[in-house]
């Protein structure tokens, strides 16, 4: 239980894909860290791509990055979504401030670069939005995984076995 006492934020919004959501949440659970899920509303159901049901615990209006270990931002279409809110924005900000461990994959990556964290940065994503990142100042490679700092960044569900190992690698050596 390498991660017992951490504190991890996950955001939920509609059509989360599933699986990048889901793996993370349980490989941190599976070693020890408390995950909290938010989205717009807390207490609050939310379906990902393919319908699995996910509960909010917080409202994004609720959080504070100095309450977190770490945060994770799953793909799918819920980031285009997500990346609308200040309290997100702000929350990455703070968390990138502070090298807490972010974690992003798939079309995750547009929270970050809403956020305006990217520039300089290597990362990975989905190829789907290699231009985004790359506009947002990023490098982008085509990697399963990608870790520059305090970011974890990873392409797609075939790739959610290194990218869960690695963000649990990396909160676990803070």
């Amino acid at each position: 239980m390498r991660l017992e006492g951490k504190k991890v934020v996950s955001f939920v919004e509609a059509e989360f894909e599933d699986l990048e959501l889901w793996y993370p949440v349980i490989r941190l659970q599976e070693e020890g860290a408390q995950v909290v899920l938010a989205g717009p509303e807390a207490n609050t159901v939310y379906k990902g791509k393919y319908g699995v049901p996910a509960e909010t615990d917080r409202a994004f209006s609720e959080l504070s990055a100095d309450d977190y270990d770490a945060v994770l931002v799953p793909g799918g279409w819920a980031p285009d979504k997500i990346r609308r809110y200040p309290e997100v924005l702000r929350l990455i900000q703070e968390a990138d401030q502070a090298g807490k461990p972010i974690g992003q994959i798939c079309h995750a990556g547009w929270v970050l670069i809403s956020a305006d964290i990217l520039r300089g940065r290597k990362v990975t994503s989905t190829p789907g939005i290699k231009d985004d990142m790359t506009n947002a100042g990023a490098t982008w490679v085509d990697e399963a995984v990608v870790i520059d700092g305090n970011l974890v960044s990873s392409r797609r569900p075939p790739d959610l076995a290194p990218y869960a190992k690695a963000f649990c690698d990396l909160l676990a050596s803070r």
